[in-house]
């Protein structure tokens, strides 16, 4: 087996002030230009590393976030795919969780109940874990995903081997980097989680609680 390091980030800031509608008729929204820039400097951090392949969610924030970091990675083939989507990750029994918790969970339908969950193993299958057969001197396989908070913090929970509830309270930054590595035998290593070396201060925190910098 080859090791896959996997990249993850957040989509960049979106634009709350322009909300259309996504094809499957969710809100959907682009990027600020704010977020514009936070999406080249991600680019511009990951210029120079070999990736296999950039996948990004069906939205218009993760495409177009997906779309201005893939001009610092020429050559990469960029992929759409609904399985870097914004999905309830599980359907966490709200018992016995902090009321806030219990509170955010009360807002999804009986449909996202079921319907996350499924896209969101669907997605642990094809990205969490080695890839396929080595050969000698076979390099890491690197693929970045540009996706949304809660794939991200299932995918860290998952890496962590924690309970199944601990995917809420895991807050990220627009355009930050979370990084795990596979390797061909062992558990997952978590490199880094919300680096954001590659932003200036005046463009971190977005996306997080208003508190988050106090």
């Amino acid at each position: 087996m080859v090791t896959r390091v996997l990249y993850l980030t957040r989509h960049a800031e979106q634009d709350l002030t322009e909300l259309g509608e996504s094809d499957a008729g969710e809100p959907d929204t682009g990027l600020t230009e704010r977020g514009r820039r936070q999406a080249v400097l991600l680019g511009e951090r990951l210029r120079g590393r070999r990736f296999a392949a950039v996948h990004h969610g069906p939205l218009r924030r993760a495409a177009q976030t997906a779309e201005l970091v893939a001009t610092s990675l020429p050559e990469v083939p960029v992929y759409a795919t609904e399985l870097a989507g914004d999905h309830l990750p599980h359907d966490t029994d709200p018992a016995d969780l902090p009321p806030a918790y219990a509170k955010f969970l009360a807002q999804f339908t009986a449909a996202e109940r079921v319907d996350g969950p499924r896209v969101t193993a669907a997605a642990v299958r094809r990205f969490a874990g080695p890839v396929g057969a080595a050969a000698a001197g076979d390099e890491p396989v690197r693929e970045l995903v540009v996706t949304h908070t809660f794939l991200i913090a299932w995918l860290v929970r998952h890496a962590l081997d924690a309970p199944e509830w601990r995917w809420l309270g895991l807050n990220l930054h627009n355009a930050g980097l979370t990084v795990i590595r596979y390797p061909s035998a062992g558990p997952p290593n978590l490199v880094a989680v919300n680096d954001v070396a590659h932003l200036p201060p005046e463009l971190r925190g977005t996306g997080l609680p208003p508190d988050y910098l106090v």
